[in-house]
This record gives structure tokens, C-alpha cells and sequence, in this order.
């Protein structure tokens, strides 16, 4: 019962549009503790470097079951890619923190907002996992891109990844940092869209206020992270133009799922795991209106 106190401020807040309900947050943090212990469980248990490719050179997460076929529901979509970087008893970069910061986010939005998404069935927990030239990834509108400090794409992929986002999908870039990182991640941008600038998101762009009103300033840094900078915020709009479509808002020296992750296990301050869900919500929120 300790923890359970100790965590309901993850999952609080007050927002523009209507106040958390206690019964609500309650409801939300059981949904994200009933995924949370078999995962767990499976990650402590499991062995390092065990994992295989599949026959076209992608990791394969242990608690990977398959994608849930479309059905017309929002589903949290998670991109891959080739290679290894970051390896660790979670995977290569792009997997870290799956499926439990996925399934929780999805949890947290389906309790304080009306936005009915895909959660869980039989083994498949959170969402989907796509690479770019996955022409099923077309239908879903967000993705989230963990680790592209070691992102590399095929010309496919490229082609993918840029007709994904000009015919309207977004995606949410987390979880990196450091200058050789962010080299890394405009070099490979550039190869899909060479004349796509990464700009700064600023303070004062209304994502950070389209559903809980934030004091950007109190985001939390990347936890465990060799290089600790001060978190940055930065999009690339259609056309290069601040003034139209928000296509990728990127999180740099900042991480997201991992305070998304551990909400539930007091790994972090609930005021920081605070932070990071009204992050993650609003930029849905933004995301899916605009």
C-alpha cells in the first residue's frame, strides 16, 4: 500500500480542460500496476545479449507478441530499427523502456481524456512496433522514437519514414543527447528530407499548454545518463514554417518513457514522473488536433 501512495502523484495533475478525478487516478494507477508485474518479473529474469534478430536484422524483444491488427482505435506505435546501439538487458536503444512506458502512457490518456485506446489483449501490452518502411505503419497518426543517437536507415526506410510524415503523421522523438547524438540523428533526417531543419520548440508554443498547463522548466533531466545536459525542446514544422504543422517534436536530453516506465515502482520523484506523463499527454493531445 506504500507504493501505491507513494505513486498516485504520477498520475495527477490539474488540467486546462477539466480536473483529475481521485477516483479516476486510482483507476489509472491499478490499470498501469496490473501490466506493470508480469513484465517485470519477465525483464529481472532475463538474460543478457539472449535476444535474436529476426530474418530482416531487427531485434526481437522478449515481451514482443505481435502487432494488434488495426481496428480503428488510437494504438501506440513504437519504431525500430537495425543494429544494437545501447544494448542492454532492455535491448538496443529503440526498445528501451518497452512495453510498459507504452502501455502506462496509453493507461494514463484513456483515464483523463476521452480518447479510448488500445491497451492490451492476450499477450500484446501497449502497442505496435513498426519500422519505417512498414506500409502498415501509415495508419497510425503517432509514433514514438526512442534512442536515434544510433538510428541508421536503408534508402526504403528513408522513403518510409518521409512519406509518413508529409501525408500527416507525426512522431515523438525521446530519450537521447549529447552532440554525437543529435550529429547522428540530423545526418540521418537529412537523408530522408535534406532540406528539413530541426528548429526550437519554444516555451511559449501552445503544446506545452494544450491539455495541463506546464512549467516546462520542471521537466525532468534523463535519469542514469552520462551526460545530464539541461533537457531541450526542439520540432521540425511542414515546410520549415513555425507557423504550420508540428511533424516531430524531439526531446532532447530529456527521457520520457523511462519516467513513464517506473511510475509505478518509486524509482523516480512523483513530482518528476508527474511531469513527464503531462508532458506525454499533451503532446498527444496537440499532436491529434492539429
Amino acid at each position: 500500500m506504500k507504493k501505491r501512495e507513494r505513486c498516485v502523484g504520477a498520475f495527477a495533475g490539474t488540467s486546462r480542460t477539466s480536473a483529475v478525478r481521485p477516483d479516476v487516478v486510482i483507476a489509472a494507477l491499478s490499470l498501469a500496476l496490473v501490466v506493470s508485474s508480469t513484465a517485470q518479473a519477465q525483464r529481472r529474469n532475463r538474460g543478457f545479449g539472449m535476444e535474436l534478430a529476426d530474418q530482416s536484422g531487427y531485434y526481437v524483444h522478449p515481451d514482443f507478441r505481435g502487432n494488434h491488427a488495426y481496428d480503428g482505435r488510437f494504438t501506440w506505435a513504437r519504431i525500430k530499427y537495425r543494429g544494437y546501439f545501447k544494448f542492454g538487458p532492455e535491448g538496443p536503444g529503440w526498445s528501451h523502456d518497452y512495453p510498459r512506458s507504452d502501455s502506462h502512457i496509453m493507461s494514463i490518456m484513456r483515464e483523463i481524456t476521452s480518447l479510448r485506446p488500445f491497451q492490451r489483449e492476450g499477450g500484446i501490452i501497449g502497442g505496435n512496433v513498426f519500422a519505417f518502411d512498414d506500409p502498415e505503419l501509415f495508419k497510425y497518426p503517432i509514433a514514438y522514437f526512442s534512442e536515434p543517437g544510433g538510428w541508421t536507415m536503408s534508402e526504403k526506410e528513408a522513403a518510409g519514414f518521409r512519406n509518413y510524415l508529409l501525408k500527416g503523421g507525426a512522431i515523438i522523438v525521446d530519450d537521447f543527447g549529447g552532440a554525437d547524438e543529435m550529429y547522428n540523428f540530423v545526418q540521418q533526417l537529412a537523408l530522408a528530407m535534406p532540406k528539413a531543419k530541426v528548429l526550437p520548440l519554444p516555451k511559449t508554443h501552445p503544446i506545452f499548454n494544450s491539455f495541463f498547463e506546464i512549467d516546462v522548466e520542471k521537466i525532468p533531466w534523463r535519469r542514469g545518463s552520462a551526460y545530464r545536459g539541461i533537457p531541450e525542446y526542439y520540432a521540425l514544422y511542414e515546410n520549415n514554417d513555425p507557423s504550420k504543422r508540428v511533424m516531430m517534436v524531439i526531446n532532447y536530453n530529456a527521457d520520457l518513457g523511462e519516467y513513464w516506465e517506473f511510475s509505478d515502482e518509486g524509482f523516480a520523484p512523483v513530482d518528476e514522473s508527474n511531469e513527464a506523463y503531462k508532458l506525454g499527454v499533451n503532446y498527444l493531445v496537440y499532436l491529434l488536433t492539429h
